[in-house]
C-alpha cells in the first residue's frame, strides 16, 4: 500500500511542505478545530490568502469558547486542598459542609471566593 501522505488530492499547495498538515494533524491525534487552524495557516500563503487567515482565527475562537468559555468554567468541579470534608461544586454553585461543623451556615453566610474573586 502506498502511503496516503505522499500525494494531495485538489492542488499542490501541501507538496512542498516538509511535513504535510494532515500528518501531523492525524499523528498527534487533534481534535477537529485544532486541526483546522493548522491547515488553515500553513497554506494560507499558496491558497487562500488572508481568508484561510479568518478561518484559522474562527477555529481558533472556537476553540477558546470550548475550552476556556463560561460553559466551561462553570462545569469544573473544585476540591479542597485539605481533606475536610467539604465538598464544592461550581455548577450552579453548591457548597456542602459536614453537619454541625463551625462551618455548617445556610446558603447566605456562606462567600466563595474563586481566584480571589468573592462570587
Amino acid at each position: 500500500m502506498s502511503d496516503p501522505y505522499d500525494k494531495q488530492i485538489g492542488g499542490s499547495h501541501y507538496q512542498n511542505m516538509k511535513i504535510q498538515p494532515a500528518e501531523f494533524i492525524n499523528k498527534n491525534e487533534m481534535k477537529f478545530a485544532e486541526g483546522n487552524a493548522i491547515k488553515y495557516i500553513c497554506r494560507h500563503i499558496n491558497k487562500g490568502g488572508k481568508q484561510d487567515l479568518e478561518k484559522a482565527k474562527h477555529y481558533i475562537d472556537m476553540i477558546i469558547e470550548r475550552d476556556y468559555g463560561d460553559e466551561a468554567e462553570m462545569s469544573k468541579t473544585f476540591t479542597p486542598s485539605v481533606d475536610s470534608g467539604v465538598d464544592i461544586t461550581y455548577e450552579g454553585l453548591s457548597v456542602d459542609f459536614p453537619e454541625g461543623s463551625e462551618n455548617d451556615k445556610t446558603e447566605e453566610e456562606i462567600t466563595v471566593s474563586f481566584e480571589g474573586v468573592d462570587k
